[in-house]
């Protein structure tokens, strides 16, 4: 009798052993689902966002390529075209008693505007100038033609030694601060626009656009996916990760907005 109970016990031993084998294998299993699991979904998120970069890149070559044959095409043909009508307006032999005199003179005044705005817009669209007179001065050129416009008063601070670029990022970050302006414009009902470009030790940068608008929910605009300003904001943030960088925007209704680069 006390061999049997011996031998049931050491069954029981065993049994239990190989319970706690098996348990600790299906737990090693789990475990090891759960870590290649996990590492797979890091892989998929990202292979997506690196596919996603990449279609942004595509999507701004070819944007650029599209603002460049635009701008070609306004400075080859239309603005010389302007040009024509204009000379043709300088010669009519019209006396300043004439009734068409004044009308005359003023369509020539408005032509010489509509040819200057037209220069100035064909220089803001075309890549290669942007990336020859360099971030600060394309913005400055930018905000000059805003003031002519007298739509909003604009001040720009400047700290540091300018430093050129790597690759892209100087039309990247330009056409970010075109889109920043845009939206100002179209939303804010700003009066004030204060831009400040800061070149910091160790290649940092930092460029801040701040408005006296009228402001808005952040959260809640970038949530909303069928809003105009709520996609020119993921575009921005989408823009920056894109030159590794990182974008904030602070604002309130009624405190205006500050984005920052």
């Amino acid at each position: 009798m006390r061999d049997q109970g011996q031998e049931f016990y050491v069954v029981i031993l065993l049994g239990v052993a190989l319970a706690l084998l098996l348990v600790g294998f299906i737990m090693a299993l789990l475990f090891l689902y759960q870590r290649r699991r996990h590492r797979q979904e890091k892989q998929l998120t990202r292979m997506r966002l690196e596919y996603e970069q990449e279609l942004l890149r595509s999507q701004l070559e070819i944007q650029e390529t599209t603002f460049k044959n635009i701008a070609q095409e306004l400075h080859d043909n239309i603005s010389q075209m302007l040009s024509v009508v204009k000379l043709s307006l300088s010669i009519l032999p019209l006396e300043s008693q004439h009734p068409a005199w004044e009308s005359v003179q003023n369509s020539r005044q408005m032509l010489n505007k509509i040819i200057f705005d037209m220069a100035d817009l064909t220089k803001s669209l075309h890549t290669d100038r942007i990336s020859q007179i360099g971030f600060v001065e394309a913005i400055r050129f930018h905000l000059d033609s805003l003031r002519r416009s007298g739509l909003v008063e604009t001040n720009l601070t400047v700290t540091g030694d300018e430093y050129p670029f790597e690759d892209q990022r100087a039309i990247i970050l330009f056409r970010m601060f075109q889109e920043m302006l845009n939206n100002i414009l179209k939303h804010s009902r700003a009066t004030q626009v204060n831009i400040a470009v800061n070149y910091l030790i160790d290649n940092k940068f930092v460029l801040q656009v701040e408005d006296n608008g009228v402001g808005f929910e952040v959260e809640k605009k970038q949530t909303q996916a069928s809003s105009s300003s709520g996609i020119g904001l993921k575009s921005m943030t989408n823009r920056a990760r894109l030159i590794g960088a990182e974008i904030t925007i602070q604002s309130q209704p009624g405190k205006g907005t500050i984005i920052k680069v």
